[in-house]
């Protein structure tokens, strides 16, 4: 088990070229390395991305051991630091999934998660072109030098519950790459549900997004407190901060919330109409 170790965040506005994206991407993960980060985390949408949904969206979905992934595993291997990324993953039903991939630092595939809630909210409409992930599937949490990280997508941080189902699989850090759309309020949307999310699960939060001119930008790493260690505002680049066992337990410790909660999944509710 690990005591600590550092991470990044990049910070990137994809285009629909696949090579340009890895060149983009490998580049910053060098850095990312250099500044002696052992995980980097990439914006949603790394592999292609265009400012509006549509049959690109078909058009650039690959299978999920396709060019993208081999790319990331070739740059995970290069610099010998795991990655997580995001791709448009060819579907069984015709649409694609919007799927995060998490790489080891030897090039191993440690797990894939599939977006569950789709964007369709704020004129978004994004399950006219692409398939959600399975709700009830197992929630994906890696292992990532001696730490649990869970995954999740972009608009899955506007519920609560996709996060504290990662938690409760053990997850430590919640790593969540995103493509977090301008408008208005929409930063302080962004920068309140990263702080909450790490206020009430006593875990690291990693918040990849992409540089503006679409996306928000702000990108951060926030401690279990909600104290963002490590960020960036609108430009393209990479922040990087520790992450340390000693605060996630001294944290856990002060506030045991995880423990002291009365609701839990066995818990069911009745409704009233």
């Amino acid at each position: 088990m690990s005591d600590a170790f550092a991470c990044a965040i990049i910070q990137f506005a994809p285009s629909l070229e696949r090579a340009e994206n890895l060149a983009t991407l490998r580049g910053h993960v060098a850095t990312a390395s250099a500044r002696g980060a052992r995980l980097a985390v990439a914006p949603e949408y790394a592999a292609a991305f265009a400012k509006d949904q549509g049959e690109w969206m078909h058009e650039y979905a690959e299978p999920l051991d396709g060019p993208f992934l081999q790319g990331v595993k070739e740059i995970a291997q290069e610099f010998d630091i795991a990655i997580i990324a995001s791709l448009l993953e060819r579907g069984e039903s015709g649409k694609p999934y919007n799927t995060v991939v998490a790489v080891s630092a030897t090039g191993e595939l440690l797990g894939s998660y599939r977006k569950v809630h789709l964007y369709d909210a704020f004129g978004g409409g994004e399950s006219d072109w692409l398939h959600a992930g399975d709700p009830s599937a197992a929630p994906v949490v890696v292992e990532v030098e001696g730490f649990r990280v869970g995954l999740q997508t972009c608009y899955d941080l506007r519920f609560p519950e996709s996060s504290r189902r990662l938690v409760d699989a053990g997850a430590e850090i919640l790593a969540i790459p995103a493509e977090w759309v301008r408008g208005p309020l929409k930063e302080f949307h962004w920068t309140t549900l990263l702080q909450a999310r790490a206020i009430e699960n006593t875990a690291y939060v990693i918040g990849a997004d992409q540089a503006p001119p679409v996306a928000v930008g702000r990108s951060a790493i926030l401690d279990p407190r909600g104290i963002a260690v490590a960020g960036l505002g609108s430009e393209e680049g990479v922040a990087v901060a520790w992450i340390e066992r000693q605060t996630l337990e001294s944290v856990r410790a002060q506030n045991p919330a995880l423990k002291l909660r009365r609701y839990g999944d066995a818990q069911v509710i009745p409704r009233v109409d």
